[in-house]
This record gives C-alpha cells, sequence and structure tokens, in this order.
C-alpha cells in the first residue's frame, strides 16, 4: 500500500511539473500559402477606338461590341459641302487567346454594319473586314505593375463594298500598347501605323491614351483621347460603286479612321481626334461592362463623327 501511494504522488508531480512548464509541443504541418494575386487582374480594356487600342497584357476574353455613330449634317469634299446625316450601328465580337502570359492571338475587327445616312449616300447593310494577329508583351512586370506590348494585326478585305469594305488587297496594323497600374488608377496608350498592300490606299496613323480611377467595383470612371493622321493619301480612284457612284475616294478630304479607308485622293496631312468620356462596371469577376461617349476634337464636318457611342462587354476566362 504505501508503494502504491509513492507511485502516485510521483505521477502526480511529474503531472504538476509538465504543466508549471507550460504547454506540450505539438508539430502542425505549415499552413498552405495563399495564392498570389495577378498583378494585372484588374487592368481594364479601353472601350472607344475599339478595333485598333488595345490592352498591353494577353488575356484569354471575348469583347462584344455595339456602336451608335452619328454622322454630321454636312460634309467638306473637293465638290464643296456635301449633306449627310444619319447614323451607323454596327454590332461585333473580337476574341483574344492567351497562349501564355506574354503571348495572344487576337481578332479585332469583325462585325456587321447597319449603315443610315440621311443625304448624299445610300442606306446599306453588310459585313466588316475581318482583322487578325497576334501580340506579345516584351515587358511584363508585375512587380512595378507595368507591360508594353507590340502586336500586327493582319486586316482582309472580306467585308462588302456597299458598306465601304472589301476592296483592295488589305493592310497590315502595326501597334505599341503600355499599361501601367497605380493603386486605384491606370494609365493606358497605344500608338500605331495602318499600311495597306495596295498603295492605291492611304497609310494612317494613330494615338490613343486612357486614364481611369476604380471608385468602386460598380463605377470605374474614365477618359479617352484619340488622336488620327493620314501620312500619305490614297490614288482617289473610283471604288465603292454603291455609294455616291464610287466617286467618295475621289472628292473626300479625309479618312475614315478606325473603321474606314476610301484610299482618298485629297486627304494627306488630315488630322482627326476625339474625346471620350464614359465608365467601367465590374459587373462579376470575369465580366466587365463599359459605356463611353465620344466626341470630335476637330472640325466635324472635316470627319465623318458628329458623336459616337460604343458599350462593351468584356468577359475573361
Amino acid at each position: 500500500m504505501k508503494n502504491k501511494l509513492i507511485t502516485i504522488s510521483a505521477t502526480a508531480i511529474t503531472i504538476a511539473s509538465s504543466a508549471l512548464a507550460g504547454p506540450m509541443s505539438v508539430e502542425l504541418e505549415p499552413a498552405a500559402a495563399a495564392p498570389t494575386k495577378n498583378a494585372f487582374e484588374n487592368a481594364r480594356r479601353p472601350i472607344s477606338n475599339p478595333t485598333l487600342f488595345d490592352l498591353a497584357v494577353p488575356r484569354t476574353a471575348l469583347h462584344a461590341i455595339y456602336m451608335h455613330h452619328k454622322f454630321p449634317s454636312k460634309i467638306n469634299t473637293t465638290a464643296g459641302k456635301l449633306d449627310m446625316g444619319g447614323d451607323l450601328n454596327l454590332y461585333a465580337l473580337g476574341f483574344e487567346y492567351a497562349i501564355n502570359e506574354r503571348f495572344s492571338i487576337i481578332g479585332l475587327k469583325d462585325g456587321y454594319v447597319d449603315f443610315n445616312p440621311d443625304n448624299t449616300f445610300t442606306a446599306e447593310e453588310g459585313f466588316a473586314n475581318i482583322a487578325a494577329g497576334v501580340k506579345y508583351a516584351f515587358i511584363y512586370s508585375p512587380e512595378s505593375q507595368y507591360a508594353m506590348s507590340g502586336s500586327a494585326i493582319l486586316e482582309l478585305p472580306l467585308g462588302d463594298e456597299e458598306i465601304f469594305q472589301g476592296e483592295g488587297d488589305g493592310s497590315i496594323n502595326l501597334s505599341l500598347q503600355s499599361l501601367k497600374l497605380v493603386d486605384q488608377w491606370q494609365f493606358s496608350s497605344s500608338f500605331g501605323c495602318q499600311i495597306p498592300f495596295d498603295s492605291s490606299f492611304s497609310t494612317n496613323a494613330w494615338v490613343s491614351a486612357h486614364v481611369s480611377y476604380e471608385l468602386n467595383r460598380w463605377f470605374i470612371p474614365l477618359l479617352e483621347v484619340n488622336y488620327f493622321r493620314v501620312l500619305d493619301n490614297g490614288d482617289g480612284a473610283s471604288r465603292y460603286p454603291d455609294q455616291a457612284g464610287g466617286a467618295v475616294a475621289e472628292v473626300a478630304e479625309f479618312e475614315g479612321a478606325d473603321l474606314l479607308n476610301w484610299g482618298a485622293a485629297n486627304s494627306d496631312g488630315a488630322d482627326y481626334a476625339t474625346l471620350a468620356l464614359g465608365f467601367r462596371s465590374r459587373l462579376t469577376g470575369q465580366l466587365d461592362l463599359g459605356v463611353a461617349y465620344e466626341l470630335p476634337l476637330t472640325n466635324e464636318e472635316d470627319n465623318i463623327t458628329e458623336s459616337r457611342l460604343t458599350i462593351d462587354l468584356f468577359y475573361t476566362f
């Protein structure tokens, strides 16, 4: 009996000593690291100049576009001021497939055009040309949230001539895009050149810039500026015979900027600039809605824009 009491007392002393020494040490498996957020995940695609102004970061996405473009009541030509007015509606679907974080295949121009001028021209409907190519981000820095990429886009004349498409031998669009994120701010830019394979069409350059600020996921106001310049005019030959008897290229004193290339003989050095105000809403983690209203900064009678409303959906996956 005495031995049992000694044993129980020794056990109690051992337990008490362990308790005073502190809690027992238990080895646990290290917790799994939290997934790293893509530094460019919230980068926002520009809205205006949609067939040329692209995002510098490659990603897999679909880009649905609706555009309502109003024409000025009169336009300047070598034949004097011509009445025009009316509008154009464009329905398009672009795409991008990212092979990796630096390289993607892109399609920036396609769609169906409903052309409704009030005067001089004829109301028509038809398909736009098809443009697709590649984009490569030669600077891709998530650490500094900066990227710069180059694109080469081939435009094929597969559209309908009734809406000023489908003529010539096509063209190549070469461009550089940049992107910088600073907290909720985004700064994007693009400049490039449209070089036709047929020397009878105009060679054009453009510069576009974007700035936006994410107040919250539902309202991301933005401002964009676009500038176009004709570097080398076309030959003015008769083309697009269903419109004004094919004389557009002969009498026009400007080009069609982001959508059209007439090969206008009197357009050399012609300038055209626009300002777009709008916003994006992040509807889900993968779907953005964009709205932009655009006005010309140059004389509206020296281009084909009185105003333009662009609405798009950008879905990444």
